[in-house]
């Protein structure tokens, strides 16, 4: 067959780039690059997306958004505050909601999009620490995306604010107060970001400076250089038959994986547009200007913002006087202490458990949830904090609708955050180790066939069939934990490391990791584990089990 020429249009532009910068032997090499093909993936991908979706809707919106306190009397469309006085920022969002054409739809599409950006982040995260992907080499990724996400909340919390509403305002003064509550910073931090007193006339375009420019910027930046690392080191792979540290099975980037990223991309976004055709979001107008004076009852922040609420709610009425200054502990402990304890111990996770466990290799196969109990179990203790703290935040809402005193929701609530997340440690560690028996059970003896066999005894037996090779390459990935040399050897020597008090946390650290992992390892899949092996042995030679299996009334080929 003979070779088919490029149109001189296309062949003379990529000629001159090629001859100037090699590119042909950078995009020959890279547009094969294999990309591993599982559901979990697409969660990093929805996030990225969702961020172009919000620069794409953003972009729009700051065409006719005003970013202005200055005061002016409504006289637009929505005839129910006209006469109102109101900042010229929220007016303009009133115009771009009720007189510029497609307002309302974009609005809500970036206002969906930044929830699903965050919400997807979240998904994401979870699903590198709960298989590991955050290991050698990647750490630095990992921070990159605790980065992101706190930018994200930074972004988020700016971006609603901005229209000056009574629900945005309220927010506001939140944050007024949070920054107050810092000790010697606070105040300067304050009048900082808002220029004066409280609201003042400089916070809205600050704000909006932040929110358009800066913020997006720097996770611009991020974001290209998380997909840059990401490429460089490669993608981690789910453990699965013929999967190893050493090679990559997946789909090609060109053209398979492309076509697929473009289809949930135009997934994504219609997705959205039905959200924000369908499902109302943030409506402004119901809500009125801000005023600092009003306040309603039942005012919740976006999901992601809702664990400061509900620890800002939960902690008791404590304020200490210090030479004449006022150190208020209600709002400075809740505001920095629960989400600085999840993000600093997630920054400081990877580096723990390498110093914890030993294990100084580079991981390219995802664990097993099942196979790293307390790591599976941290997460959950965490999740189940963050979860507690956000359902906090609503317990007004939660007192209301289900006729409940608010003091007891929020004694339930001081408690069960203490007690909610210990309690999920132990019983997800549980679960964990029981997943790892029954898998060391299937190697062991194989799995229920459903097929009753009769021994020459008279007894009466179950057939074990040896696990599939994919699912035994599944169980098999568990990867041993590494014990660190005890703190004296035979001779009573000391161990290097452990004469310090460091060394001696290590060693309970690594103790702690690895005393209860189930060893796996690979058997002969058929034995019987109840005292009949031998007699099951006899029974289920490969003949006699093929006859056992064909003859099974109502069983399938589970083979």
């Amino acid at each position: 067959m003979s070779d088919v020429q490029a149109p001189k249009a296309v062949d003379a532009p990529l000629t001159f780039l090629d001859d100037r910068l090699g590119s042909s032997t950078f995009l020959k090499r890279n547009m094969k690059k294999a990309f591993p093909d599982h559901w979990s993936f697409m969660l990093g991908e929805i996030a990225l997306f969702s961020f172009v979706i919000l620069l794409l809707t953003g972009t729009f919106l700051t065409l006719w958004f005003k970013p202005s306190m200055l005061e002016v009397v409504y006289d637009g469309s929505y005839t129910k505050l006209n006469g109102v006085k109101m900042s010229e920022a929220y007016s303009s969002t009133l115009h771009i909601t009720f007189d510029v054409r497609g307002g309302l739809l974009m609005r809500q599409i970036h206002h969906w999009a930044a929830i699903l950006f965050m919400a997807a982040i979240m998904a994401h995260m979870l699903r590198v620490f709960f298989t590991g992907a955050y290991r050698k080499p990647r750490e630095l990724n990992w921070l990159i995306g605790i980065g992101l996400f706190t930018l994200g909340m930074l972004e988020g919390l700016f971006g609603y604010s901005l229209p000056d509403d009574l629900l945005s305002g309220t927010g506001l003064r939140i944050l007024q107060g949070v920054a107050q509550s810092i000790p010697v910073v606070g105040t300067y931090l304050y009048l900082f970001l808002f220029g004066g007193e409280f609201p003042g006339e400089s916070i809205i375009p600050r704000l909006f400076t932040i929110h358009v420019l800066l913020i997006p910027g720097i996770m611009l930046a991020l974001i290209v250089a998380h997909l840059m690392i990401m490429w460089h080191q490669k993608h981690t792979q789910m453990p699965t038959k013929g999967r190893t540290n050493q090679n990559v099975v997946g789909y090609p980037f060109y053209p398979l994986y492309m076509a697929k990223q473009g289809a949930y991309f135009l997934y994504i976004f219609g997705v959205l547009a039905l959200l924000a055709t369908f499902a109302q979001i943030n409506p402004i107008w119901l809500f009125g200007p801000y005023d600092p004076s009003a306040i309603s009852a039942g005012s919740q922040p976006d999901f992601y913002m809702g664990a400061l609420e509900g620890a800002l709610r939960l902690m008791p009425n404590w304020e200490t006087n210090v030479l004449g200054h006022t150190l208020s502990w209600n709002v400075m402990i809740p505001a920095l202490v629960p989400l600085g304890i999840i993000f600093t111990g997630a920054a400081l996770f990877p580096f723990i458990e390498r110093w914890a466990t030993g294990d100084q290799r580079s991981h390219h196969i995802n664990d097993r949830p099942r196979n790293a109990p307390v790591r599976t179990a941290t997460g959950v203790a965490v999740v189940t904090f963050y979860g507690l703290l956000w359902l906090a935040g609503g317990n007004d809402v939660i007192a209301e609708r289900f006729h409940v005193s608010l003091f007891a929701t929020t004694w339930f609530f001081r408690f069960a955050v203490l007690l909610g997340p210990f309690l999920a440690f132990m019983i997800t560690k549980r679960i964990c180790l029981g997943l790892q028996r029954s898998d060391a059970a299937t190697m062991a003896h194989g799995y229920e066939s459903g097929v009753i066999k009769m021994m020459p005894s008279g007894e009466f037996i179950e057939v074990h069939l040896e696990a599939p090779e994919e699912q035994a390459a599944v169980i098999l990935s568990k990867e041993e934990g590494k014990s660190l040399p005890a703190a004296r050897d035979d001779n009573g020597i000391p161990a290097p490391g452990s004469r310090n008090p460091l060394g001696h946390l290590r060693l309970r650290l690594n103790r702690f990791w690895n005393v209860d992992s189930i060893p796996i390892e690979a058997g002969h899949g058929n034995g019987h584990g109840n005292g009949h092996g031998d007699g099951e042995h006899a029974a289920v030679e490969d003949g006699e089990r093929a006859t056992a299996i064909g003859s099974g009334s109502g069983t399938g080929d589970r083979s």
